[in-house]
């Protein structure tokens, strides 16, 4: 997977393994100053279920690109100086230790940075149509955080968005 060779947005959903440290690279610009990057990662609980063995996730691909590129359009309405914006998702079999998901977000400060990727991914986690179905030790199921897909322009902030998602398996 490669990054866009144009363009401040690289949006992505893939089974193979997300390029965390080409995602950071890309992110970086010569007037930005600060990079935030996320990279959730398959752990080994959920929400009451130890011995999480492996995720698999699904997702409608041409509807979350779209949710992609509406949560970028709507970081760069709340923090305007942030430079480039990465938000990619893997799909299938993912073991302990993957990433599942990365949001990466420059800008010439860090305050913004810090503000506008976490609210891509938390807002990522309640708009995007990607679903995570868990094995563990005893057994499989749906990820206990599953909710509505909110639409991006009605989740509010940082702390709005990680309220609504609730505890999740990648964080």
């Amino acid at each position: 997977m490669q990054p866009p060779e144009t363009g401040d947005e690289w949006f992505a959903i893939s089974a193979q393994p997300l390029p965390v440290g080409a995602i950071y690279d890309w992110a970086v610009r010569p007037d930005c100053g600060a990079v935030v990057l996320f990279s959730g990662i398959v752990r080994d609980h959920a929400d009451g279920r130890d011995g999480v063995e492996s995720l698999e996730y699904e997702a409608y691909e041409s509807a979350a690109l779209e949710r992609f590129a509406a949560i970028a359009t709507e970081a760069r309405t709340r923090w305007p100086a942030i430079g480039r914006v990465a938000l990619l998702h893997r799909i299938g079999r993912l073991e302990l230790g993957e990433s599942a998901v990365v949001a990466a977000v420059s800008s010439p400060h860090r305050p913004e940075a810090f503000e506008a990727a976490r609210y891509a991914i938390d807002t990522l986690k309640v708009a995007a149509p990607i679903w995570k179905h868990e094995t563990w030790s005893d057994g499989s199921g749906w990820g206990t955080d599953a909710a509505a897909i909110t639409d991006v322009e009605r989740t509010g902030g940082a702390d709005s968005a990680m309220s609504a998602s609730g505890a999740d398996q990648t964080s």
